[in-house]
């Protein structure tokens, strides 16, 4: 409980990692819970209630915990989610990274935006230890109002009942900061080196309903250009890389090219060997290990190709190193004065 002490003491900054979610466990009832927190976010699926409801409650979560129990179970670790195991390293490393750049202790707290640990409970563990001042980092490069959007939401939610509100700054994207870009192109270049260069070079992004793209959501212009940097950085020339869009759902249209579709384009261009890199996730998950790795690999593989995957970023030392080059200048001056670094960074 905050005490009249606590008034007194300077401001401590940290630092609020916010990623999609995972269910608590590999099983239809967890799935079902988690699947019916994500699925009843309107930042997500923006139908009116009386259309989506009946869908959601009388078939989506009547059939699809089951079908995806065992798909969940395939990439579940002793740790739990790959998504929150990855998490919760991502969040020491960042940690510590920040107080070797900083001279300062900065807590970095790991939440997701569905599921546990949940957004609430992550600014409560930063209150615990002090902190007045919190940098969100949505751990989505590329802004769609379904991730980054949805993730700020809650935050402000969360603090709606609070009698002293923290000062907040929040990250919005960093799909073209520089070391965002080198880690990326470092992750490839040490693919290649261990297992060869192939052909071709697929960047398989998270796709979005077309018709968000067309109310307004840059997400697709941010793929766009991520792309367009990381093919620059690797001295890639046009038809050696291509970019395409996964996981799409229902039957509306979303914004192409379709993974999928683009696979077997490239099949039948003679592509052999495929490399594929998903830029949009900054840690595997069911999208990328089930989906690309396993999935994506067979379908390839039945066309006449391998597809071998890039593993997302993860806790890497390039990634962690490109996410405290993105927060430093956000949390400079918010450190007391005689813990500031005399020399800058």
């Amino acid at each position: 409980m905050m005490t009249i002490q606590a008034h007194q003491q300077s401001a401590k900054a940290g630092v609020l990692l916010i990623n999609l979610g995972t269910p608590d466990a590999p099983t239809p009832s967890a799935i079902r819970t988690y699947l019916r927190e994500f699925l009843s976010d309107d930042r997500v699926v923006d139908l009116p209630p009386f259309l989506w409801w009946p869908i959601l409650n009388g078939i989506i979560l009547r059939t699809r915990p089951r079908k995806l129990a065992p798909r969940y179970a395939g990439i579940w670790t002793a740790r739990g989610g790959p998504l929150l195991s990855i998490g919760l390293d991502q969040a020491s490393g960042l940690a510590e990274r920040l107080q070797a750049q900083l001279g300062a202790e900065l807590p970095v707290v790991l939440a997701m935006r569905y599921g546990n640990p949940s957004i609430q409970a992550g600014l409560a563990a930063l209150e615990h230890q002090g902190v007045r001042r919190v940098l969100v980092l949505p751990l989505f490069p590329q802004y769609s109002a379904s991730t980054t959007a949805s993730a700020l939401d809650a935050v402000f939610d969360a603090l709606k009942l609070r009698r002293w509100m923290p000062e907040l700054r929040t990250v919005n994207h960093y799909h073209d900061h520089p070391a965002y870009i080198g880690a990326l192109a470092e992750s490839v270049r040490g693919h290649w080196q261990q297992r060869g260069r192939g052909e071709h070079l697929m960047m398989s992004f998270h796709g979005i309903p077309q018709r968000y793209f067309m109310l307004g959501d840059p997400y697709y212009c941010e793929c766009h250009k991520t792309a367009r940097l990381l093919a620059a950085e690797l001295g890639l020339s046009q038809g050696q890389w291509s970019l395409s869009f996964q996981s799409r759902f229902g039957r509306e249209e979303w914004i192409k090219p379709y993974t999928d579709a683009r696979l077997g384009e490239l099949a039948q261009a003679g592509v052999k060997t495929l490399d594929v890199i998903a830029p949009g996730f900054a840690a595997d998950c069911l999208e990328t290990l089930e989906e690309i790795a396993d999935e994506y690999h067979e379908l390839f593989g039945g066309l006449g190709g391998e597809l071998r995957y890039v593993p997302a970023l993860n806790a890497s030392a390039a990634h962690l190193d490109a996410l405290t080059a993105l927060l430093l200048p956000q949390l400079r001056d918010w450190l007391p004065s005689t813990e500031r670094p005399a020399v800058s960074v």
